[in-house]
């Protein structure tokens, strides 16, 4: 599958946090959720070097349609609600993919 719209997260926890950010983040891989639907391409879940509580979210998706319809969903609404209350600050891109490679 080609990947045709991206989005890229910066997200800083509350201060001591950033487990818990990230385990909620990567929750979103369990089957029924949305980073494990076949329009969700790319999910890289990475934390910062210097500081534990900066997590960044890599995501790919078929496309931007696929990804703000699956982000729709109540198992996607759960994580977002989840993923709000432990940030003291975030920002967010969109971008469209020109090439790469996404092995793991």
């Amino acid at each position: 599958m080609n990947v045709t719209y991206g989005f890229q997260a910066t997200m800083t926890a509350k201060p001591a946090m950033g487990n818990q950010l990230v385990d909620v983040l990567l929750s979103a891989l369990e089957p029924g959720n949305p980073a494990s639907t076949e329009y969700c391409v790319v999910y890289l879940v990475s934390r910062s070097a210097a500081d534990t509580d900066v997590v960044h979210v890599t995501e790919g998706w078929t496309t931007e349609e696929d990804h703000h319809r699956v982000f729709a969903g109540p198992a996607a609404q759960a994580i977002v609600a989840q993923v709000q209350e432990l940030l003291s600050d975030s920002t967010g891109t969109d971008y469209t993919p020109v090439g790469g490679k996404a092995v793991l």
